[in-house]
C-alpha cells in the first residue's frame, strides 16, 4: 500500500523518498543512521522523563509514608530520590539496544554500559543511605561523640564510593589489584611528602577519641585561637572567633598545645581586689569584709562551700590602700548571666564601702613639710597582756634548748 502510494507521487517526490530511504539504511560502526537515530531518540526520551518519573515515584512514596510516626520511611525517600533518576536512562539503554540490532563487540559494550548504570545506582544509593539513616545512631553519638559518627559516616561513604569504583572497573575488565599495589607504592611516596597531612589527621582522630571538645564548644589555645567550635575535619577544624571571623587551625595545634575548654567549667569565678583609704578605722573593715560575705552567701547566683570556694579577707596592705581580696564562683557559666551578677555585684560593693563611712583608695602621696619647731613626742600605748604570755613563752623554749644542748653531747 506504502508502495502504491509513493508511486503516485511526483517523480521528484519518488527521488527524494527514494534518496532518503538510502540515507536511512546506509550508517556507521556496523549500525544503520535508521538505528542510530531510533536509539538515540529513545535514550533522549529517557533523560527526559528522568526527572517526571523520580518525582511522580517520590510523591507516592511520600503519600504513602505519610501516616507513619517513623523516620524510616522519609529517610528511605531522601535515598531514593536522586537515583531514582537514574531508573529511565538504564530502561531507555536496554530498550534502544533490543530495538535494533548489533554485532557481537557493540552488543558486549552496551551490556557493559547497562551493567555499570546499574552498579552505579546501587553503590550511590548505598552512599545516600549512610547519610540519610545516620539517626540510626543516636545511642553511638551519646558513647561516643556526635563528632566520631560523622567522621564514621564519611568513611562509610568513601567505602561505598571505592568499592563501587572497583565494580565498575572489573566489569570493564580493569584489575583492581595491580592498581591498589601501584598506590601503595605511590602512598609511601606521599606519606614521606606529606608527614604533616597524616599527623592533622591523627591529631583530629585523638581529638575526637578524647573528647577534648566538640561542635558548639568554647575553647583557647594560648598563642594559636580562640572561639566556638565549629566543625572538626579530617585534617583542620574550623573555630569561630568572636569577632566571627572563621579560622581553619591544624589539628596538630590542639594536640601539640593545651586546650581550655571554657564550656565544660562547672562555675565561673570572680576574682576581686579592691582597696580602701588607709584611714578605714577596724570596726569598718570588719564591717565591709562581713557586708560582703553575707551578700555573696545569701546570693542565689553564687555557689557555696563545699560547692565551690569563697571567702573574703583583708589581704595586703598597698602603697595607696588596704586590700581585700574576693573570691567567689557564680553558678552559672554563660557570659552574658555571668556578667550580670558582676555588675550587680559591683554597685553591692559601692553600697557596702559608702554605708561603712570609708571609700575606695587610689594612688595619691602625702608631701610633710619640714618644721622649724621640734616634732611631738608621741609615746606607745602600754603592752597587751599577750606580749607578757608571749615572752613567758620564749622563755620557756630557749631554756629547754640550752638543757637539750649541754646533755646532748657524744660521751
Amino acid at each position: 500500500m506504502f508502495e502504491r502510494l509513493v508511486s503516485e507521487l511526483p517523480t521528484q517526490v519518488q527521488d527524494g523518498i527514494v534518496y532518503l530511504d538510502s540515507i536511512w539504511h546506509e550508517g556507521a560502526f556496523g549500525l544503520t543512521y535508521g538505528d542510530i537515530i531510533i536509539a538515540t531518540g529513545i535514550i533522549l526520551f529517557s533523560l527526559i522523563i528522568r526527572g517526571i518519573f523520580a518525582r511522580t515515584v517520590v510523591r507516592g512514596i511520600s503519600r504513602a509514608a505519610a501516616g507513619t510516626k517513623t523516620n524510616l520511611d522519609d529517610a528511605l525517600v531522601t535515598t531514593i530520590a536522586a537515583p531514582l533518576k537514574m531508573v529511565p536512562i538504564i530502561v531507555g539503554f536496554y530498550a534502544a539496544s533490543q530495538v535494533i540490532e548489533l554485532n557481537d563487540s557493540l552488543q558486549l559494550i552496551v551490556d557493559k554500559v547497562l551493567r555499570s548504570l546499574v552498579a552505579f545506582s546501587i553503590f550511590w544509593t548505598l552512599n545516600r543511605a549512610v547519610g540519610a539513616f545516620s539517626f540510626l545512631f543516636t545511642g553511638l553519638r551519646n558513647t561516643l561523640s556526635p563528632a566520631i559518627v560523622d567522621w564514621i559516616a564519611k568513611s562509610l561513604q568513601l567505602v561505598c564510593v571505592f568499592v563501587g569504583a572497583a565494580a565498575i572497573l572489573e566489569i570493564w575488565g580493569i584489575q583492581v589489584g595491580p592498581i591498589l599495589a601501584g598506590l601503595g607504592i605511590f602512598g609511601v611516596a606521599v606519606a614521606l611528602g606529606a608527614q604533616d597531612l597524616f599527623k592533622n589527621l591523627i591529631s583530629g582522630i585523638l581529638i575526637l577519641v578524647e573528647k577534648r571538645m566538640e561542635p558548639g564548644e568554647w575553647i583557647a589555645v594560648d598563642g594559636v585561637v580562640e572561639g566556638t567550635v565549629e566543625r572538626i575535619n579530617f585534617r583542620s577544624t574550623l573555630v569561630r572567633r568572636f569577632d566571627k571571623a572563621p579560622v581553619y587551625v591544624p589539628n596538630a595545634s590542639f594536640s601539640d598545645n593545651a586546650v581550655v575548654n571554657y564550656s565544660r567549667m562547672t562555675h565561673r569565678r570572680i576574682k576581686w581586689v579592691i582597696g580602701v583609704e588607709y584611714r578605714t578605722t577596724t570596726e569598718q573593715l570588719r564591717y565591709i569584709r562581713d557586708e560582703i560575705e553575707a551578700y555573696l552567701y545569701t546570693n542565689d547566683a553564687f555557689a557555696k562551700p563545699p560547692e565551690a570556694t569563697l571567702f573574703v579577707h583583708v589581704d595586703s596592705f598597698n602603697d595607696s590602700s588596704i586590700d581585700f581580696l574576693i573570691y567567689c564562683f557564680t553558678h552559672t557559666t554563660v557570659w552574658t548571666e555571668w556578667l550580670e551578677h558582676k555588675e550587680q555585684f559591683a554597685l553591692k560593693l559601692i553600697e557596702i564601702v559608702e554605708n561603712a563611712g570609708t571609700s575606695f583608695a587610689f594612688p595619691s602621696r602625702t608631701l610633710y613639710m619640714q618644721q622649724q619647731e621640734p616634732p611631738e613626742v608621741i609615746h606607745p600605748p602600754t603592752l597587751s597582756e599577750n606580749v607578757s604570755k608571749m615572752r613567758t613563752l620564749k622563755g620557756d623554749s630557749s631554756a629547754g634548748e640550752n638543757a637539750g644542748s649541754e646533755g646532748g653531747g657524744d660521751g
